[in-house]
Order: C-alpha cells, then sequence, then structure tokens
C-alpha cells in the first residue's frame, strides 16, 4: 500500500499552479479556476492523511466541507465575474477601478 507522500507531491503541485495562476493571471475567471487549484489541493491532502493517519473519517468530512464551500464561492464569484463584465464588458480584474459608486 503506497503512503502518502504520493498524494502530497500532487497536492504540492497543485497548490504551486494555483498560486501561479492567482499571481501572474489578470482575468477574474482565469484566477478562480486557480483558487479552486488551492482548494482542490487543500482537500487532497485532508483525505490523504485521514486515509493514512488515524483511519477516522473527519479528514473526508473535511474534504466534503471544502468541495462545498468551493462550489459556494464559485458561484458567488462568477455571478460577480458576469456583473462585472457586464458593466465593463471585460474580466480584467485591472479595470475594476472604473467602478465608482
Amino acid at each position: 500500500m503506497m503512503g502518502p507522500m504520493p498524494y502530497v507531491i500532487l497536492s504540492v503541485l497543485l497548490l504551486v499552479l494555483g498560486l501561479a495562476i492567482v499571481i501572474s493571471k489578470r482575468n477574474a475567471i482565469v484566477m478562480l479556476i486557480g483558487v479552486e487549484f488551492i482548494l482542490n489541493a487543500a482537500a487532497l491532502n485532508l483525505v490523504a492523511f485521514s486515509r493514512h493517519g488515524a483511519g477516522d473519517l473527519s479528514g473526508q468530512t473535511a474534504a466534503l466541507f471544502v468541495i462545498v464551500i468551493a462550489s459556494a464561492e464559485a458561484v458567488v464569484a462568477l455571478a460577480i465575474f458576469l456583473n462585472f463584465y457586464h458593466r465593463i464588458a471585460t474580466v480584467d480584474i485591472d479595470r475594476g477601478d472604473q467602478l465608482r459608486g
């Protein structure tokens, strides 16, 4: 049976990829995808350590809450981005200073 190390390595890769996307991109939708990568990295760690640690279901339960909160965050963020696009006709976050009001 594999230990938690391959899952931790995959989680670190997801975290680094998500951080790189959030830091480097200006498109709001792409930044949201980067945040989802970061949340999935956290959920993967929770499940891996729950499976290979004490054996209880607390990690899986916490990962389920992470997934639910990530989906709610995506819905709210997409609604905000659609409103932003409706007003300015772009999803470039640098143009957000035009929303005074």
